[in-house]
């Protein structure tokens, strides 16, 4: 057989592009997508698709080259999470929660070419764009318009003209003005023979990550990883074809763990919510007969604890991952009819790659034994290598005994390329041993099931967003009141954790003005919600603050009330 070799016909690059043609042939005339009093079928997003892939073309995108996306779940996100890379770019979806300045590094470090911006966004990205040094080339900016229509007073108008003067003003000669997403749907060629990537390992998105530093890092995947991920998914979760799927999961998030493009793999229905409240959840999910919904624990302790809370016409499957969910909100949560599945992943895999899968024997154990072996991460799915904690002394896997704990580290097909322009950072993540190092503490149970028991060190998860210790220390350390500072993670009834600041002080300061301090420098949800003064902060034999010791100050204290508004 030393003969045989791989030909034209059997090594097409794998991309999860083709998914939406094959939607398109056998799901044509059923829903792909409904928002408000919007609906598409998978014909019509299929071609709306072909035509915002022709007009990229046409506004002079050119392979590999980056285009940004600001927008919450809204129809044309949906469609851009297709359009983008069948124009040969890469797609970097940014997160909504983050403010101008993060954005403005986040849009020069991947040289974005264009940036699609939701109306409700657009001051945020005029104060990202406006931060552009003079010189530095600005992205094309178009408008996705919200279904806002141009009446007598020029609604729509007005806004294009504002961000048609930020995009040209001081800006290199050259620079397109804006034009709106219709408008490249409408002047689009339908029958666009859409740019497949030349090889499977060619990019195609770029998510920022935080992780443990203070600067974010460009998450760079292939059109394979992101294939094998969306099938793995799919499979993992044994979701059927022709769904119905409520986006409360940002498509922003790790591009919705795969599943904008596992919905056209399977003829799924995507319900699109823009904001929403635990109301807005429960109607949508009735009116819709939704089967299957996405989101961090937050979301699920939002369901559990809303006055609107009531038993679910059919069941929901829902799939939870970040930080551990409660038991005790996992039973509140199924006994109104949801079927929680937790799973455990990162931006630098794609998804989820970690599982509770579940065992028929446990349906016979008390329902408090089922929620508490559903709050761990599981076993690796199917399309992920080998999952292992490692002693960081020994460089060796741990006992399943769950108790010794180390870090966990995967390998697999699905992993990134690497960090966008980082290659110190990818070295130090991805190591010549062949794995993965994920920074996340863990246990494996007897069983083989893994459980994490801390998250890294420095990150604190809360609503699903890592935040950077190191970045918000690094904030209050530029408040002349501020000696010394350290932030950990307190719990909290609603977002999980929520940042918790001790501070020691030179000056005069108190809770309030440190609060006000930091939000008028950080994103919201990155900002504490408590602080602690100390007349010092406890320290090691080597002068190195004890953050274990203020975690667990934390950790004692009361977990607060948080804000039910997603």
């Amino acid at each position: 057989m030393d003969q045989l070799r791989p030909t034209s016909a059997n090594s097409i690059a794998l991309t999860p592009l083709t998914f939406l043609e094959r939607a398109a042939t056998v799901y044509g005339d059923c829903i792909s997508i409904q928002y408000n009093n919007t609906t598409f079928t998978w014909t019509q997003t299929h071609r709306r698709c072909l035509q915002v892939a022709s007009s990229l073309v046409g506004h002079g995108i050119q392979r590999g080259d980056v285009v940004s996306v600001l927008a919450f779940n809204l129809p044309a996100m949906y469609e851009l999470q297709f359009a983008v890379p069948m124009s040969g770019a890469v797609l970097n979806n940014l997160n909504t929660r983050l403010d101008a300045r993060t954005i403005s590094v986040m849009l020069r470090h991947c040289e974005a070419k264009m940036l699609f911006v939701d109306t409700h966004l657009r001051v945020l990205a005029e104060e990202a764009v406006a931060r552009f040094p003079p010189g530095i080339r600005r992205p094309v900016v178009v408008l996705i318009t919200d279904n806002v229509s141009v009446g007598n007073d020029g609604t729509k108008d007005k806004i294009v003209d504002s961000l048609t003067m930020l995009s040209c003003v001081g800006s290199v000669k050259d620079v397109d003005c804006v034009t709106t997403y219709e408008d490249l749907v409408e002047k689009g060629d339908s029958n666009f023979r859409w740019i497949r990537p030349v090889n499977e390992w060619d990019p195609m998105t770029i998510n920022y990550t935080s992780g443990t530093t203070s600067s974010p890092k460009g998450v760079v995947h292939s059109h394979r990883a992101i294939f094998i991920i969306t099938i793995d998914s799919l499979v993992d979760w044994s979701v059927p074809k022709q769904p119905v799927y409520l986006w409360t999961l940002p498509m922003f998030h790790s591009n919705g763990w795969s599943f904008t493009w596992g919905m056209a793999a399977v003829g799924g229905t995507n319900i699109c919510l823009h904001k929403f409240t635990a109301e807005d959840v429960f109607s949508a999910l009735n009116r819709h007969n939704v089967t299957h919904m996405c989101g961090a624990p937050v979301v699920l302790n939002m369901i559990a604890k809303s006055p609107d809370a009531k038993p679910l016409n059919n069941p929901v499957h829902f799939l939870t991952g970040g930080a551990p969910p409660p038991a005790s909100v996992v039973l509140r949560t199924e006994a109104l009819g949801f079927v929680v599945s937790h799973g455990y992943g990162m931006t630098e895999v794609a998804g989820v790659v970690v599982s509770c899968a579940w065992k028929e024997k446990w349906n016979r154990l008390p329902v408090s034994n089922q929620s508490s072996l559903k709050a761990r991460q599981g076993v690796r799915t199917l399309g992920l290598t080998e999952v292992n904690v490692l002693d960081s002394k020994s460089g060796l896997g741990v006992k399943h005994d769950g108790l010794t704990q180390g870090e966990i580290v995967l390998k697999g097909a699905c992993l990134m390329l690497g960090y966008l322009k980082d290659p110190r950072a990818t070295a130090m993540c991805m190591r010549e041993d062949g794995w993965l190092y994920t920074g996340d503490v863990g246990v494996i149970h007897p069983d083989g099931y893994l459980e994490i028991k801390d998250r890294s060190k420095d990150v604190i998860i809360t609503g699903g967003e890592n935040v950077s210790s190191v970045e918000v220390e690094s904030v209050l350390y530029t408040n002349p009141a501020v000696h010394e500072v350290a932030v950990v993670a307190r719990p909290d009834k609603f977002w999980g954790e929520t940042p918790c600041a001790f501070v020691s002080l030179m000056g005069k300061a108190s809770m309030e003005e440190l609060i006000k301090y930091c939000r008028e420098r950080l994103p919201h949800y990155m900002v504490p919600k408590t602080v602690v003064f100390m007349e010092e902060l406890p320290k090691t034999a080597t002068g190195k603050i004890q953050k274990f010791t203020l975690r667990d100050i934390a950790k004692g204290m009361a977990p607060q009330s948080g804000n039910s508004s997603m």
